[in-house]
């Protein structure tokens, strides 16, 4: 079986693009998306022959200048000047795969037969895909509205010859990469550089990308609070099914099984215990991480209508024989959408760093930083402290992007999303979190120790083997610095196959 996956109208969900993802999938378009195509490029051709009636983005100017009819013979000529006038961001690079998932929806999204590109311009973004060519893209310049312009004019760039992009592990011009492969620059048609420019591909790729990442972590958050619960010498009784089906949200339903199954045969966690209640942080876990799944649930169905939309404008429909203009590039609900995620992620991060600090302070016959000869040590006093520098970040980015919009385009375009900005931010907070639950294990791990010869279950201590191979047991001082960098890591490596959650 070939390792292709082919672009058509079938739903592309989070499961399909992990699968495209993880097992290196080539793209080509299916027969479906291929007629689809053509049909709607050859209805624009000889619409554009038969009407002198203008039309926004094929022969007008663009934003304010929407009313300045462009002649025929120019009409190449303003869709080149469109994507270069338009590929003005700055900042920080966008990592790489974003960057092919960027491509990847940008073709999905043409495939539908709406947005009147050529064919051969898509066949050029599917070998960009298919051959690890990466346009450079940067972080800063999209309003989430007309879509993201300026990271897509990026994107654009390199079909025309112009631009940079990453091409066998090195920055190299576009026009190199294209004599490479003996390519002739693509020449744009009517409607194909606002076509490429407008759409939400730059916020659907961020929050695809933060999505896969986030589901694992939130399976990660659990199975590192039950090592933690159980290196606190924590009760398990807020995590009885009964107490969770008198309130039923489904995230905290789910939470309060796995941990279940976490723990099931744990002697540490059976062990007669001395107290009746264990602080929030530990005894609200289902109702904390579970509010975050629920959040992340409602962004996946989110992500899930938009990466399998059309947003570019105007669209073309060959059956009602219109063109129309309208505002699918808005990323309202996609900046909403991402906010939401920050929250929920910041929000894991939070109470774990509370967990890491109730591990720390010498409670329940722990020693204090959880280390031998504390004072001549001080053990894990200070990844204490960088989890709470971590998370105080993740609080000031987790402000909300989309309450905010300035106008733009000599006030024609007068509100957009800031999804973009909401975009950079989630996945900043996302790669905090992954720090503030690796510093969590490195404290859990060695509490659990102090519970010996008591053994934790069978899943448990394989996975702690697992982590002591990267990571071991601190006897003495040493520079943390490299067991955090070990422990994201070790966290980064791990696989899970459920998402679902």
């Amino acid at each position: 079986m070939d390792n292709f996956h082919y672009i058509s109208s079938e739903v592309l969900n989070l499961e399909t693009l992990h699968e495209i993802i993880s097992h290196h999938k080539s793209l080509a378009l299916s027969e479906e998306a291929k007629i689809n195509i053509q049909k709607c490029r050859d209805y624009l051709d000889k619409k554009m022959v038969s009407q002198e009636k203008p039309i926004y983005g094929i022969n007008t100017g663009f934003g304010s200048l929407c009313n300045v009819k462009i002649s025929n013979e120019n009409l190449s000529q303003l869709q080149e000047n469109l994507v270069k006038s338009h590929a003005c961001g700055t900042g920080e690079e966008v990592p790489l795969n974003i960057v092919k998932l960027m491509l990847l929806l940008k073709i999905q999204s043409f495939s539908y037969g709406y947005s009147g590109v050529q064919l051969q311009t898509v066949d050029r973004l599917i070998e960009f895909y298919n051959k690890d060519i990466y346009p450079v893209v940067y972080t800063l310049g999209s309003l989430g509205a007309s879509g993201d312009l300026a990271p897509l004019a990026h994107l654009a760039l390199p079909l025309l010859g112009e631009g940079e992009v990453y091409f066998e592990g090195k920055k190299v011009s576009s026009k190199e990469v294209l004599n490479h492969f003996g390519w002739e620059p693509i020449v744009l048609q009517s409607k194909e550089g606002l076509a490429l420019l407008n759409g939400t591909q730059f916020m659907s790729a961020y929050g695809s990308h933060i999505l896969l990442k986030a589901i694992k972590y939130s399976y990660l958050a659990d199975l590192i609070a039950s090592i933690s619960l159980e290196g606190f010498d924590g009760l398990l009784e807020p995590f009885n099914e009964l107490m969770h089906y008198i309130r039923p949200h489904k995230g905290q339903i789910i939470t309060a099984n796995r941990i279940n199954e976490f723990l099931e045969g744990s002697e540490i966690i059976n062990q007669p215990k001395n107290h009746v209640q264990d602080p929030y942080s530990f005894r609200c876990i289902p109702q904390v991480h579970g509010a975050s799944k629920d959040a992340l649930d409602y962004v996946k169905k989110v992500f899930k209508t938009e990466i399998n939309s059309v947003t570019d404008n105007p669209n073309i429909f060959i059956e009602s024989d219109q063109i129309i203009s309208g505002g699918n590039f808005h990323g309202q609900p996609l900046a909403l959408a991402l906010d939401f995620i920050a929250i929920a992620l910041a929000e894991l991060g939070s109470i774990s760093e509370r967990r890491t600090f109730q591990l720390v302070s010498g409670l329940r016959n722990l020693p204090a930083f959880l280390v031998d000869n504390p004072g001549l040590n001080s053990g894990l006093m200070i990844p204490q402290y960088t989890a709470a520098s971590i998370v105080s970040q993740n609080k000031q980015l987790a402000t909300p992007a989309s309450i905010d919009s300035i106008v733009s385009s000599n006030g024609q375009e007068d509100h957009v999303s800031m999804g973009a900005n909401a975009a950079t931010k989630a996945l900043r907070i996302m790669d905090n979190l992954e720090r503030i639950l690796a510093i969590e294990l490195m404290n859990a791990s060695q509490a659990i120790e102090f519970r010996r010869p008591l053994q934790s279950s069978g899943f448990i201590e394989m996975f702690l083997k697992s982590y002591r191979e990267e990571v071991p047991l601190i006897k003495n001082d040493r520079i943390f610095h490299y067991d955090i960098e070990k422990s994201v890591a070790f966290l980064d490596s791990f696989m899970i196959d459920d998402l679902d959650y």
